[in-house]
């Protein structure tokens, strides 16, 4: 499909095709209609990652909620610690959002919390952020009218301190990004556990907190690959939603 033709498709037709391709041919009738309401009202897209299914419910995501709040032209959001609440050296936050789609509203105020009992042991020490990404969440969800959960409230994430042993990446090659081991395990995690290969390469620039993937170092690298292996393992499901927090990269197509 040209990218004129594409842009002439609903919005609601073209989430529905996407959605059925990734999780399945028969959504149910709940799910299909509630897609295309949230499509027409909102604006949402599963293709830029706005919206995921998870053991048959839909979640929305944080940069969803952004885009909606962009769209609908928010005024602001105001983010402040509740310090009665806080204990920074048991890493335990609490965060209040306020949410002011115009100029003249009153607020939206949303909490979130974060410890390290209900977050991945992949953001551990970053709980502060986690607790603020919640708290915007909720807020942005009640200014909006927004009536499912976000991705990142979920708490039931995997939280052990068991470690796949590292593998032996020492065979071939030296250079940034890993050798050839390294990227062997990383195609074999992704083809056994169906994972989006795009999806787990943005994640891992994420991850290795570099522009490209190539600009990690091998350490790096290799401590992406056994800490996406041991979640796959324990829950992959709170993965999925890992990673479609990222937007599938644009591809335009010339007729």
């Amino acid at each position: 499909m040209n990218t004129h033709s594409k842009k002439n498709v609903p919005l609601s037709r073209r989430n529905l095709r996407l959605a059925r391709s990734r999780w399945g041919r028969h959504l149910g009738v709940a799910l299909e209609q509630a897609l295309a309401a949230w499509s027409e009202e909102f604006r949402i897209s599963i293709e830029s990652g706005d919206l995921i299914l998870i053991e048959g419910k839909w979640y929305i995501t944080h940069s969803g909620l952004l885009r909606l709040a962009r769209h609908k032209k928010c005024s602001g959001i105001h983010v402040e610690a509740v310090d009665s609440l806080c204990d920074s050296a048991a890493n335990r936050f609490v965060l209040k959002a306020t949410v002011y789609p115009s100029k003249s509203s009153s607020g939206f105020v949303g909490y979130g919390d974060a410890d390290p009992s209900n977050v991945s042991s992949l953001v551990r020490g970053a709980e502060m952020r986690v607790a603020e990404t919640r708290a915007v969440n909720r807020a942005l969800r009640k200014a909006y009218g927004i009536g499912i959960c976000s991705v990142e409230e979920i708490g039931t994430i995997p939280n052990s301190s068991e470690k796949i042993p590292p593998q032996n990446v020492n065979g071939n090659g030296n250079g940034n990004g890993g050798g050839p081991k390294v990227r062997d395990r990383l195609c074999q995690i992704i083809r056994q556990h169906k994972l989006d290969p795009e999806l787990v390469k943005a994640y891992a620039v994420d991850f290795c907190g570099t522009k490209t993937l190539r600009d990690a170092s091998r350490e790096q690298v290799e401590n992406f690959v056994r800490q996406l292996a041991d979640w796959a393992e324990k829950d992959r499901n709170a993965l999925i939603c890992q990673l479609n927090s990222y937007p599938h990269p644009q591809k335009e197509v010339v007729s």
